[in-house]
């Protein structure tokens, strides 16, 4: 399989939109039934051989510990208990409406009862919309659906890659349901001030110094898949600094400006792969160095913070 197959938004674009309803219906029951993580990292997904899980659950409500998984090799949804039950349904032929409903009775199914405080979509148009309503996405290709989850695969892996050179406090690489993309987040250990009139999601966010890395599928403001990289808080002067490739730039994005690399343009490089951690390096050692972090310390050249063996690296 080549590394970085192509995935034009504009071939899946309904099935993207009906996918990323599901993911935020599932997202939303991790939410409500997971101990709450610093920067929300109890929330995201995280991908698996088959398709993207919730990791484990439950178990502080009153619930058994459970697991929802998307398949995306067969394409069905899965609630799997610890006591070894479970239960699934296919996620061809859902719309949004049919899919909260399904997923509510599998839970119920295997003993689980969920209350979700703000039962629709999370920063979407249609976000006045109760998910039990949303009839209108219905779309769910299986190619598409499962060449995006190849791509996750694969990005997810470089991006395991580009976290392996941090010694500091680094986030997982995860995929958040709320815009549908996946990251890994560097930090300096040094507290943010946050923005005013900052939200409460983004206070938590971005309550300390971050540099981010990424990839998402596109979206009515970028209509192309594409890497990204950006800094918060942003330091002076980032935005004049060189990126590499030369493909790369700069892009308004909400208050900030992101960093992006074209996806199709990083496949028609020779060496894709470097090509990423290169942007991504690029990125970093820029705002880094504006922001003072003290990159020597945290570097951790191959995943080794051991000096002895870092000798022989």
């Amino acid at each position: 399989m080549d590394l970085f197959p192509a995935i034009p938004l504009s071939q899946w674009r309904d099935s993207k939109e009906t996918l990323h309803r599901f993911t935020q219906i599932v997202g939303k029951i991790r939410l409500a039934s997971s101990v709450r993580r610093n920067h929300w990292w109890n929330v995201p997904f995280h991908v698996t051989g088959r398709g993207i899980t919730t990791r484990p659950m439950g178990g502080i409500d009153g619930n058994p510990v459970f697991t929802i998984d998307f398949d995306f090799i067969d394409h069905w949804l899965t609630v799997s208990c610890l006591d070894g039950s479970s239960t699934s349904f296919p996620l061809a032929g859902q719309s949004v409406a049919s899919f909260y409903r399904e997923t509510l009775s599998a839970l119920g199914r295997v003993g689980v009862t969920v209350a979700l405080a703000h039962p629709r979509p999370y920063t979407l148009p249609d976000a006045h919309r109760p998910f039990a309503e949303d009839t209108e996405h219905a779309s769910y290709d299986p190619f598409w659906v499962n060449r995006h989850w190849q791509v996750l695969s694969q990005v997810g892996l470089v991006l395991e890659e580009f976290a392996s050179g941090f010694s500091g406090k680094v986030s997982p690489v995860h995929l958040f349901w709320h815009s549908y993309d996946i990251a890994v987040t560097r930090f300096s250990g040094r507290s943010a001030e946050p923005g005013p009139g900052m939200d409460p999601v983004s206070r938590e966010a971005y309550s300390r110094e971050v540099i981010s890395c990424g990839f998402w599928f596109g979206d009515d403001g970028h209509p192309r898949p594409a890497f990204y990289a950006y800094a918060a808080p942003e330091p002076a002067g980032l935005a004049g600094q060189p990126l590499r490739p030369a493909a790369a730039r700069w892009v308004e994005r909400g208050t900030g400006r992101l960093a992006t690399l074209d996806y199709d343009d990083v496949r028609a490089g020779v060496n894709p792969r470097e090509t990423v951690l290169g942007f991504y390096g690029s990125l970093y050692g820029s705002a880094a160095a504006l922001a003072g972090w003290d990159a020597e310390r945290l570097d951790s050249p191959g995943g080794i913070t051991d000096p002895l063996a870092r000798r022989d690296v």
